[in-house]
C-alpha cells in the first residue's frame, strides 16, 4: 500500500490588534482571545504541514488605519526575509481597515509566495472570489472606521457646545480634577500679570524678556510615559497663543466657534478684550510692514549660535530699510544671539547670490535665476567675517558639495557720495543718496515679486496688486518696469554707485533695451 506524501511544512505566524489600550491589563484580554482562537485553528490543520512559530506580534493600542505599528513592521520584515508561510489573523480588519493598505499587503505577500487566514471569515487570497470577498469585507472595515470617526466628531462638537472639556493639554492657570478645569491660585495670579503686563509694554519680545528676568515658566504637564513637557522660558509664540486662549474668560472653541464653559474665568472679559485690540493693532502694523519685502534668504540664514535669521524692517521718514534679525533678539534673548545679530538685508543677499553663482558666470544668471540660486542653498551662517553656505546635492544620488566660504564684513563701511567721472566724458556726477538707494532696491524687490506673482497666477491683474497695497494700478504699472532693468543697473543700485538722478522715477521710465539703460553710465563708487 503507496503512503500519503508528507505534506510542506508551513510556517504561520499569528498577528493581533487591538486599537486602544483600556482592557490590556487584564489578565485575559483582547489580544489573548484573538491568539487562542488563531492557536486552535493552526493546530487544526497540522495535517496540513502548518507550524506555529514562537514569535508573537502583537500591537495593543494601535489604530488599524495605518500600517506604522511596531509588530506589524516586524513581521513584514520577517516576510520580505522569506520566514513566514502563512499569516494568521482573528479577522481581516485586524491586519488593516484601509483599502489602500490592503493592496499594497496583498501585493507585498504575493512577491514573497505568502498567504493569510482569517479564523473567523473563510477564504482563500490565492483565488479571485477570495480577493473579491476580501475586499468587500475591508471596504466595509474602513467604512465603520470612518463612520466611527464621525461619531467621535459630532460627540466632541456637542460636548464643546455644553460647555465640556474633552481633553487635551491643561493650559497654564488651571488644574484637572475629574476631566474639569479648576483655577490654580498661584498660576491664575501669573496669568493675570502676564495680561496686564502685555497692556503695560506693548510688545510681545519684551513681555517674553520681562517674564524671563522674573522666572515665570511656561505649564509643567505630565506625559504618559512619565517624562514632562514644558517648564521652559516663554518665547513670543506660546505667549501669543495665551493672550489669545479665550479658555481665560471662561469659554471653550470649537472650529472658530466659542461657547460658555463650565470652568471658571481667570481673566475679566474687559482686560481680556483690551489685549486682543492691542494684539490686533500691532499685528497688522507689523503684516504692513512686512508686506512684498522678496526676503531671498527667508528661512535660510542663521547666526553663529544656531538662531534662525528673520526678515525685519524699519522706516526712517518715507524710507524702508530691511534687515536680517536673530530670532533670539525678537524673542528678548539677546544674550544667546550670535556675535551678529543684525544684517542689512540687501548686501547680504547680494553677497550670497553672487557667492553661488560663481566666479565663471555673469551677472546676468545673477539677476535672473535669483530664486534658481536661492535653491541650491540650504543654510547660510553668518559670522562676523565671513558667511558659510551649505548647498544642496544637484542630484539625490550625490553627496553635498563642500561648504562655501564667503569673505564678508558684518560691518560695511559707508559709501562716499563721491564725484564720479559719466563714461570717459569730462562730466561728473555724484552718487546717489542713500535714502534714494533705499527706495530705489525696495521698489526693485516690489517689482519682481509682482512680476513673480502674475507669472505664476497667484494674483490676476495689476488692480488686484493695487488693491492689496493700497495705491492706483498706474503705480503698481510703473513700479514692475523695475523688474526689467539690466543686471548691471540692479548690482549698482545695491552698492549704492548709481549717479545722483538715477532713481526710482527715472528708472521706471527706462527703454527696454538693457544697453540703452546702461549707456556706459555705470561707475564704482569707492568705500571709506
Amino acid at each position: 500500500m503507496k503512503s500519503s506524501p508528507t505534506p510542506k511544512l508551513l510556517r504561520c505566524a499569528i498577528y493581533t490588534r487591538k486599537s486602544t489600550e483600556q482592557g490590556l491589563e487584564q489578565a485575559f484580554n483582547s489580544l489573548d482571545n484573538q491568539r487562542e482562537a488563531a492557536e486552535a485553528y493552526i493546530k487544526s490543520q497540522a495535517h496540513e504541514g502548518w507550524r506555529l512559530l514562537p514569535e508573537t506580534y502583537d500591537d495593543g493600542g494601535y489604530s488599524g488605519g495605518s500600517l506604522q505599528r511596531p509588530a506589524l513592521q516586524r513581521l513584514l520584515a520577517e516576510v520580505q526575509a522569506g520566514r513566514v508561510d502563512v499569516i494568521v489573523v482573528y479577522k481581516v480588519d485586524r491586519l488593516t481597515r484601509a483599502l489602500s493598505d490592503f493592496a499594497k499587503l496583498v501585493e507585498l505577500f504575493d512577491q514573497h509566495g505568502v498567504s493569510f487566514v482569517s479564523v473567523t471569515q473563510a477564504f482563500n487570497t490565492t483565488t479571485s472570489m477570495g480577493r473579491l470577498t476580501l475586499n468587500v469585507l475591508l471596504s466595509l472595515a474602513q467604512f465603520e472606521r470612518e463612520v466611527t470617526a464621525e461619531r467621535i466628531r459630532d460627540k466632541i462638537a456637542a460636548s464643546k457646545r455644553k460647555g465640556l472639556r474633552m481633553g487635551g493639554p491643561v493650559p497654564l492657570g488651571y488644574a484637572a480634577r475629574d476631566k474639569k478645569l479648576v483655577i490654580d491660585p498661584a498660576e491664575a495670579e501669573q496669568v493675570r500679570g502676564i495680561f496686564a503686563r502685555y497692556l503695560e509694554l506693548g510688545c510681545l519680545s519684551a513681555l517674553a524678556a520681562d517674564l524671563r528676568e522674573r522666572g515665570v515658566l511656561t505649564k509643567v504637564s505630565r506625559r504618559r510615559d512619565g517624562t514632562s513637557r514644558g517648564g521652559i522660558p516663554f518665547s513670543k509664540g506660546p505667549l501669543a497663543y495665551l493672550l489669545r486662549n479665550r479658555v481665560y474668560i471662561g469659554e471653550v472653541v470649537h472650529k472658530d466657534q466659542h461657547y460658555r464653559g463650565e470652568h471658571e474665568p481667570i481673566v475679566s472679559l474687559e482686560l481680556f478684550e483690551a489685549v486682543q485690540a492691542a494684539l490686533s493693532a500691532k499685528a497688522q502694523a507689523a503684516g504692513a510692514g512686512r508686506a512684498n519685502t522678496g526676503s531671498l534668504l527667508k528661512g535660510l540664514l542663521y547666526d553663529d549660535r544656531g538662531n534662525r535669521m528673520t526678515p525685519s524692517s524699519a522706516r526712517k521718514g518715507a524710507v524702508r530699510y530691511r534687515y536680517y534679525v536673530s530670532r533670539a533678539v525678537e524673542e528678548g534673548r539677546r544674550e544667546e544671539a550670535g556675535s551678529v545679530a543684525r544684517v542689512p538685508a540687501p548686501e547680504i543677499e547680494q553677497a550670497v547670490l553672487s557667492a553661488v553663482a560663481g566666479a565663471g558666470e555673469g551677472n546676468e544668471q545673477v539677476v535672473l535665476d535669483a530664486k534658481d540660486l536661492i535653491a541650491r542653498i540650504e543654510r547660510v551662517v553668518v559670522h562676523p567675517d565671513r558667511l558659510i553656505l551649505q548647498r544642496g546635492p544637484d542630484r539625490r544620488d550625490q553627496p553635498p558639495p563642500e561648504a562655501l566660504v564667503v569673505p564678508w564684513s558684518a560691518k560695511a563701511g559707508r559709501r562716499r557720495r563721491e564725484v564720479i567721472s559719466m563714461g570717459g566724458s569730462d562730466e561728473a556726477m555724484t552718487v546717489m543718496r542713500s535714502e534714494t538707494r533705499a527706495r530705489l532696491v525696495e521698489g526693485i524687490a516690489k517689482a519682481r515679486l509682482w512680476l513673480d506673482d502674475l507669472l505664476c497666477g497667484r494674483v490676476p491683474d495689476t488692480a488686484e496688486i493695487a488693491r492689496q497695497e493700497g495705491c492706483s494700478e498706474r503705480s503698481v504699472r510703473m513700479t514692475l518696469n523695475l523688474a526689467f532693468l539690466a543686471p548691471d543697473l540692479v548690482q549698482a543700485a545695491v552698492a549704492g554707485t548709481l549717479p545722483e538722478g538715477k532713481g526710482i522715477t527715472a528708472l521706471t521710465n527706462a527703454p527696454l533695451s538693457w544697453k540703452q539703460q546702461c549707456n556706459g553710465e555705470i561707475a564704482h563708487a569707492t568705500p571709506m
